[in-house]
């Protein structure tokens, strides 16, 4: 079950262009992006109105798309514009669009009612391209439900678990985050005062003894966001509500984009706000931010796997006490799906 009307991550504005089709899979439709000439973004359904031919197997030809099967031609608008041998082309020969916008480095697709699709609800998040934070895209496919990467991205207990040697440290395992629940979803704040450093935290701000430690985030339930101040300074000088003159910081950026009930695309970026002349630490940094999701991806892929061969009926997750944010989340996903479903269905 999909949230649809809400601005999703569709991918990097960097990964389409004016003479190449981009093609993904969102929210089990699939999907065409390209850029035309002006550099205007468009995104159309990957199939041919004629005899459904994908037309990511097409061509561009300027700013619009030739079907190579039978040669019909798209404009933006998704209206078929030519058909080769016929004189004329009816309006009714057209293709599905979709409301997609270049904001912050990213490409954000509406999937929903195109009259519900405003803009101005994207998320600002400008760090993403900002002269004074330095980051690197990232992406991951996961071969599990989406409700499964945010049940991980919401819960920091696995950290010393899952991530013993990267970004995990005890005392998020034995502590509660303080959590306030908003019109967008929920904030979330994990902070640890005199804990020892990870071993990411170590390498890259040098520290040598305790830290205060960050994790604030919001997480959208519209288009599974999840937007965090985090960073670490010595012990002692305040942690987030201090000067942090001496803390090393970053702006994390998850977007989770549901591919299909199984599968889902994960878009991220780190953007720090220190040593910015260092090239190198760019990709010090992603790679540290790859190796920690893909110990996440390990873990989160083996139990869909479980899950595949399970009955969730007779056998159900057994909550604790530190899935309360989780269950929160997952009930107004579902709550939020099931009222756009009922709407359509009384539309219809």
């Amino acid at each position: 079950m999909f949230i649809k009307n809400a601005w999703y991550v569709a991918g990097w504005a960097s990964e389409i262009s004016n003479d190449a089709i981009l093609s993904r899979k969102l929210l089990g439709e699939p999907v065409i992006m390209y850029r035309t000439a002006e550099g205007k973004v468009v995104a159309m359904e990957d199939r041919c109105c004629h005899r459904h031919a994908p037309l990511s197997h097409g061509r561009l030809e300027g700013d619009e798309v030739r079907c190579m099967y039978h040669g019909l031609k798209f404009a933006p608008s998704g209206q078929c514009v030519e058909i080769p041998g016929e004189a004329k082309v009816s309006p009714k020969y057209k293709v599905k669009t979709y409301p997609l916008v270049e904001k912050d480095a990213a490409l954000w697709i509406w999937m929903g009612d195109k009259d519900k699709a405003d803009p101005a609800e994207i998320v600002d998040w400008p760090y993403l391209d900002h002269p004074e934070w330095r980051t690197k895209q990232g992406y991951l496919h996961y071969d599990s439900n989406y409700l499964l990467v945010v049940d991980n991205i919401m819960d920091f207990s696995h950290l010393p678990y899952v991530h013993p040697t990267t970004i995990g440290t005890q005392a998020f395992a034995n502590q509660r985050p303080v959590f306030e629940n908003t019109d967008y979803g929920m904030h979330i704040d994990n902070s640890a005062y005199d804990d020892e450093p990870s071993a990411h935290f170590k390498k890259l701000g040098g520290f040598t003894g305790l830290v205060d430690r960050w994790n604030i985030y919001d997480f959208h339930y519209k288009g599974n966001l999840l937007l965090m101040d985090a960073g670490s300074s010595p012990a002692g000088e305040g942690g987030p509500k201090g000067d942090r003159k001496n803390a090393i910081e970053f702006r994390h950026f998850t977007a989770l984009t549901p591919e299909t009930e199984r599968t889902t695309h994960y878009h991220f970026a780190h953007p720090r706000n220190f040593k910015l002349d260092d090239r190198e630490l760019d990709d010090t940094v992603i790679g540290m931010i790859y190796t920690a999701f893909n110990e996440d991806k390990a873990i989160i892929e083996a139990q869909q796997l479980v899950i595949d061969t399970d009955t969730p009926a007779t056998t159900p997750m057994m909550a604790i006490s530190v899935d309360g944010p989780v269950y929160h989340i997952r009930r107004n996903i579902a709550r939020i799906a099931a009222e756009e479903q009922s709407y359509q269905a009384a539309a219809e």
